[in-house]
């Protein structure tokens, strides 16, 4: 690929697409430059009016919402179960009737799959009263969901991957959109090159045509290059034995830490299957020590540890660019002191999740 000396996006892209689209079970599949990227073009693709209100979950990164509001969007963030950190039908409801403005009908709504669960998507439509086309997915954790069976990536209008360095098909950057409608396929790749109807791809044929093109939607630039597609396709096919030891490490971690009663295990989904992208556990207030506390005692002794995520709310540019349901967001509020996320990725060690562990047991009160 290097030696073509085309690093643009090409034939790399092009077939890591494919292969990717493949893998999910999708019909189409638009490689973009981020995973939030992916989630913008996706709801511009979706053409919803302006400043249409759009479901995001309270604790999930704050490119997500930044993502809504780039899009002509208004984020109403939706509190989460202190159990599963994510949204429940419950919460979908009270976020619709407890609201400064009454009963609202939103456009849209984000689902996330927090740390690579899978969230309930049908039940979750139906308590906003919305078909699953005016559903998309963020799926930044998802490579490896599965739902009833079926692989995240084309279970709603359309899904948005994300090929961060942490994620579970990690590139370096990068995104993929996801979907089984064509014509919004061809508007994300559209809005993802500028809003030009003819890509660089198409454009570099034939000798005297390569500047024809028109601008018929607005856009940025968002397209994943050669050279990342190509570590994508390489790393797709490694994505089978990475989630493998991913589920082991995590059962490991559960195992290791069951009778540490006060630490709360991620809950285990029932109906699909965990990419364990994080593992995130709850520090309770009967283990002894903060969240905070636990995370620096850990840090002195050589583990890193994260927390995912800040809720929206608690962060001030989104106390005024999103919306909020007039009772609050308790469940978030509830989760946010405890959530601590341990280490979590293919070239971790057994050796490494007993020390963990040990340290773990060691410094609970």
């Amino acid at each position: 690929m290097l030696a073509s000396g085309r690093v643009a996006t090409g034939a790399q892209a092009a077939m890591f697409e494919r292969e990717f689209a493949a893998r999910v079970k999708a019909r189409h599949a638009v490689a973009v430059s981020s995973g939030t990227a992916a989630i913008e073009l996706a709801l511009r693709a979706m053409r919803l009016p302006p400043g249409g209100i759009v479901l995001v979950p309270a604790v999930t990164f704050c490119g997500v919402a930044q993502a809504v509001l780039h899009a002509g969007l208004r984020p109403l963030l939706v509190d989460v179960d202190p159990v599963t950190a994510m949204p429940s039908p419950a919460t979908v409801a009270a976020a619709l009737q407890g609201h400064a403005h009454g009963r609202i009908r939103p456009a849209a709504m984000l689902v996330l799959h927090f740390g690579g669960a899978p969230s309930p998507l049908p039940e979750l439509a139906a308590a906003a009263g919305l078909p699953l086309y005016r559903v998309v997915e963020d799926a930044a954790h998802g490579p490896g969901t599965t739902i009833h069976g079926r692989a995240v990536g084309a279970l709603s209008r359309a899904a948005c991957f994300s090929f961060s360095p942490t994620s579970n098909l990690p590139i370096g950057e990068g995104g993929m959109v996801t979907c089984d409608d064509g014509e919004l396929a061809a508007r994300v790749r559209r809005a993802g090159r500028n809003g030009m109807s003819a890509d660089v791809r198409q454009r570099d044929g034939t000798a005297g045509s390569a500047w024809h093109f028109t601008v018929e939607d607005g856009g940025l630039k968002a397209n994943m290059s050669d050279l990342e597609a190509a570590i994508g396709r390489a790393q797709l096919r490694r994505l089978p034995s990475w989630q493998r030891l991913r589920e082991q490490l995590a059962a490991g971690y559960t195992l290791r830490l069951h009778d540490v009663g006060t630490l709360l295990p991620p809950s285990i989904p029932t109906g699909g299957r965990h990419a364990w992208n994080l593992y995130v556990l709850q520090v309770t207030e009967r283990y002894g020590r903060s969240r905070d506390e636990l995370a620096a005692a850990l840090a002195e002794r050589g583990i890193s540890t994260a927390v995912h995520y800040v809720p929206l709310h608690r962060l001030g540019y989104f106390r005024h660019a999103a919306l909020r349901p007039i009772s609050g967001l308790p469940g978030a509020d509830q989760l946010f002191p405890r959530l601590l996320s341990l280490p979590l990725y293919p070239g971790l060690t057994e050796h490494r999740v007993d020390r963990i562990c040990a340290e773990l047991h060691r410094l609970a009160r």
